[in-house]
């Protein structure tokens, strides 16, 4: 099975959601992460917080998702609605859902108030992720209405 995390800028949550959701799934699944509007680069403090996390932070980038390696099976957006972003929809037939966090790439402050804001993010992208690891995904996976409510539900978690 693959996922699709999905945002506009493809530099901060869609990343940190790709990295750690490998990191963490069994066999036989795999994310990537896109954008509907990719910034080109990844932002230096998703790569530095994934490493801090023991996550494998090389070979990441800011891609279209216009040009997917693979087809995806899930789609799940991760913007922020508190942040007023619009986010995307893949228009292909998967099941959807949406995750919102705020994007820590657009607070303001001392380097320690960003830091929190990305860790913030990447804890409840993490609290989400195990979230749907830990479910019967084998009998889900042949049950797509169960695993959209699953997958919305999973949605509104916070660490």
């Amino acid at each position: 099975m693959n996922l699709l995390f999905l945002c506009t800028g493809n530099s901060c949550r869609s990343i940190l959601a790709e990295a750690t959701f490998n990191h963490l799934a069994p066999a036989g699944w795999q994310a990537i992460s896109a954008g509907s509007q990719p910034t080109g680069q990844v932002h230096p403090r998703s790569l530095a917080l994934l490493a801090g996390q023991g996550i494998a932070a090389t070979g990441y980038c800011s891609k279209s998702w216009d040009h997917l390696p693979l087809t995806p099976d899930i789609v799940i957006t991760v913007c922020g609605n508190a942040a007023g972003e619009s986010c995307p929809a893949y228009l292909g037939r998967v099941i959807r859902s949406h995750w919102g966090v705020d994007d820590p790439a657009h607070v303001t402050g001392t380097d320690a108030e960003i830091d929190a804001a990305f860790m913030t993010a990447y804890r409840i992208l993490r609290c989400r992720i195990e979230a749907f690891l830990a479910l019967p995904l084998s009998e889900l996976i042949n049950n797509p209405p169960q695993l959209q409510a699953e997958l919305d539900r999973i949605g509104t978690l916070q660490p």
